[in-house]
């Protein structure tokens, strides 16, 4: 069972929580936080049908650039990606990572394995010193490659199975700086890192599992009727904390260039300019 990863009595911060929530909703209205948990129901089943074992194997380049697209940290980067993977290792991992008869932390691990070609790299892990600049530049460049594909195979499993899988994104918690959505609302006692990416993964899951049990009896992650609202609250809970952050340490000027509030979540959950088009919701570009 998940829970069995944190062992923490009361892991969640209930006081950090409930004020995130009063903050939030200072900013957006009820109706917006449930349209927007509705806007991440309709990405799933998108998603859903992309990936299904029938489907996944005859997908188009431009299919899988939509669906890269659909992914808040490979949004920008998605034909880079597609042309450094290929199509069809693309595919491949994402076909095991669904459907090989593992646990799901081996699962995931192979996945970031396979698109990076790190094996059993470790870098998303506590950061490792290094006098050596060349050194520590390419431990650099793993780690992002592997944090993006980290956040690529939890928005698929999240999205196309929220009650069973979760998500884990750089904005919900980043490993290598320590921060994110969810070191905001846990103890501080909370240890979050792994041996690997699959166990930094169920790590990371029974802390969300925490946060949504707590938020469910006390009414703070009520975002939404449906299985993501608890992923509306953790974007909002990042949200807030990015304008507090901004506002204190950047001009008024550049403040105003960030996006505003409900488009920022929207951004964050990755159903910012998702639409439906003939009967495919789909990302734009």
């Amino acid at each position: 069972m998940v829970l069995e990863h944190i062992s923490a009595e009361q892991p969640v911060d209930m006081a950090a929580a409930q004020e995130f929530m009063r903050a939030t909703l200072a900013k957006i209205d009820r109706t917006e936080l449930n349209a927007l948990e509705a806007e991440m129901q309709q990405k799933g089943k998108w998603l859903r049908e992309l990936v299904a074992p029938e489907a996944l194997p005859s997908l188009t380049e431009e299919e899988l650039i939509k669906l890269l697209r659909s992914v808040f940290a490979t949004r920008r980067r998605a034909t880079e990606i597609l042309a450094a993977v290929g199509a069809e290792k693309l595919k491949d991992g994402i076909h095991e990572l669904f459907y090989a008869e593992l646990p799901v932390a081996q699962r995931f691990r192979d996945f970031v394995d396979a698109m990076t070609g790190f094996f059993d790299d470790v870098s998303v892990l506590r950061p490792r010193k290094s006098s050596d600049s060349r050194a520590k530049r390419s431990a650099e460049e793993a780690a992002l490659r592997e944090n993006v594909f980290c956040d690529l195979a939890s928005e698929l499993l999240h999205f196309t199975n929220p009650e069973e899988y979760w998500l884990w994104t750089r904005w919900m918690w980043d490993p290598k700086t320590g921060t994110g959505a969810l070191p905001l609302v846990t103890m501080e006692g909370v240890e979050l890192h792994g041996k690997t990416v699959g166990e930094t993964y169920l790590k990371l899951g029974a802390a969300m599992a925490f946060v949504r049990a707590t938020g469910n009896a006390a009414g703070f992650s009520d975002y939404g009727a449906g299985p993501y609202g608890i992923d509306v609250f953790m974007a909002c809970v990042y949200a807030v904390y990015m304008y507090t952050t901004l506002r204190l340490r950047m001009t008024q000027e550049f403040t105003q260039l960030v996006p505003q509030f409900p488009e920022l979540i929207r951004r964050l959950l990755g159903v910012w300019r998702m639409e439906m088009r003939g009967g495919q919701y789909a990302a734009t570009a």
